[in-house]
């Protein structure tokens, strides 16, 4: 049986698009929504659910639109499942956030023991941001590794250290897909 979206995923939709109206992708013109509509892209494209993609359509709300109440909100409205998923995928409830380093130490060893939606929801984030910054380093050179807080080192170790944690589930298409980006972009920067 086919997947259906629902009013619920409308809702999200138009919740995600007013939480993340001023938002931009790091250091660009482009609306964030632009990067929740990918991820929830992605994940419908992966077999996802209702709650999964609404998931990923609120999967930054947390740290980046007001935190704990953020994510109760997010509960109350879409259901202690989203909001799980959400919670999942959230690695800092407060602004200003913990160092950098701190945050995706935590995140990765979260992941061995996520469930299968956060799994799911995460990869389909990590693919589209690994895309977006193949792109940018195609475009720009090593310039491009500049927008990220860790920099070229640190952001090519957290692909890598995510995808030894997602190997961990088992082979996913979108593991595939993160794992030929991250390698493209580790071959275009050797050296």
């Amino acid at each position: 049986m086919p997947n259906i979206l629902t009013e619920r995923f409308e809702e999200a939709l138009i919740y995600a698009a007013r939480l993340h109206a001023e938002q931009k992708r790091k250091r660009s013109s482009v609306p964030y929504l632009a990067h929740l509509l990918g991820v929830t892209s992605l994940v419908l494209e992966d077999g996802g659910g209702e709650n999964e993609a609404i998931a990923a359509l609120l999967h930054d709300a947390v740290e980046d639109q007001g935190g704990l109440d953020t994510l109760a909100e997010i509960e109350v409205r879409f259901g202690p499942e989203v909001a799980e998923i959400v919670d999942g995928l959230t690695d800092a409830y407060s602004d200003p956030k913990p160092p950098w380093k701190e945050r995706k130490e935590a995140y990765i060893a979260s992941i061995r023991t996520a469930n299968s939606a956060v799994v799911r929801v995460s990869l389909a984030d990590k693919v589209y941001n690994a895309r977006s910054t193949l792109r940018d380093i195609r475009l720009e050179g090593e310039a491009g590794w500049e927008k990220f807080n860790g920099g070229k080192e640190g952001t090519l170790w957290y692909y890598r250290q995510l995808i030894h944690e997602f190997e961990y589930h088992g082979s996913r298409s979108l593991l595939s897909e993160l794992i030929r980006i991250v390698s493209e972009l580790e071959r275009l920067t050797a050296g």
